[in-house]
């Protein structure tokens, strides 16, 4: 399975995927995502186990919510 993110542009380069807009002045919204960019800079890499288990989770049949 290919990750969408991960695909080289044009000049081999991973471009990041679109972002939403979260706030209407684009100030305040480029300040948002660059404190979401410092945040994740930040975060130690997963472990392997932790790939995998995450992989579990989102690889898993939805549970049917009963009406």
């Amino acid at each position: 399975m290919t990750n969408p993110f991960s695909t080289p542009a044009a000049g081999g380069a991973v471009s990041p995927p679109a972002r939403p807009v979260r706030f209407e002045d684009p100030v305040r919204d480029a300040a948002y995502w660059a404190r979401i960019d410092r945040i994740v800079d930040a975060a130690p890499p997963l472990s392997d186990e932790q790939r995998a288990v995450i992989r579990t989770v989102f690889s898993q049949p939805r549970a049917q919510e009963a009406a």
